[in-house]
């Protein structure tokens, strides 16, 4: 409005082609929504995956009958701490991973310890399943931690709040002195209402576990007792 308002005071106007323009602002945002939204759905993915690998080694370990009922009770409790934590990690925007590292390593060594009583095809099973469990950990962590490059989401910003400069005078230049001014104001605020909507929308996808925007993950989904 400021903008609009002081080409119109100045009688400053130009024509010149947006296209270029609007192709440096609307195609880095296009591509940081689409990449954002696309590390939502790799989220989702991983989590529903995390999710089962801890139910199936809790099925593996419930079988065996080998094991008494207050072992069974410690390893049910082992791995409904590691889903609570790892849900609790990516609630925090903390890049410390070391509290959850030791967590997730008493499940290998409460096999350690049981080693005698777990038969070695079980041992392997379940082996297997923890690797997939640790890599589910390891990409939702990345995914926590790492998240759309500072630069090109400065560069989307500042061309954002650039762009009216430009476009107020050609708004003005091709509206010509007869259009009542308020279409000018008009068309500058709803242009800039959209650029800026667009950034907001890719700054709530790309970190979709703080549970503040519309499209946030629902991790209480993803626990084991839900």
């Amino acid at each position: 409005m400021v903008i609009t308002f002081l080409s119109y005071k100045y009688h400053f106007s130009f024509n010149v082609d947006l296209t270029l323009l609007s192709i440096a602002i609307i195609f880095p945002l296009v591509f940081t929504i689409r990449g954002s939204f696309r590390r939502r759905e790799k989220a989702l993915e991983h989590l529903s995956e995390f999710r089962s690998t801890l139910k199936t080694l809790k099925y593996f370990f419930f079988s065996n009958k080998n094991l008494s009922e207050d072992y069974k009770n410690d390893i049910e409790s082992i791995i409904n701490e590691i889903n609570t934590k790892v849900l609790d990690h990516l609630l925090d925007k903390k890049s410390n991973i070391n509290e959850l590292d030791k967590i997730i390593n008493k499940l290998f060594i409460f096999i350690s310890d049981n080693n005698e009583i777990l038969p070695r095809s079980l041992k392997d099973k379940l082996f297997r399943f923890m690797k997939d469990m640790h890599e589910c950990v390891e990409n939702l962590h990345a995914i926590h931690m790492h998240r759309t490059p500072i630069s090109l989401k400065a560069y989307c910003k500042l061309f954002i709040y650039v762009f009216p400069a430009i476009y107020a005078p050609v708004v003005i230049y091709n509206l010509g002195e007869l259009t009542p001014n308020w279409v000018a104001y008009f068309i500058v605020i709803i242009t800039e209402f959209i650029l800026i909507s667009l950034y907001n929308i890719q700054n709530q996808l790309e970190f979709p576990f703080d549970k503040i925007g519309l499209d946030d993950i629902d991790l209480d989904s993803f626990k084991i007792n839900r």
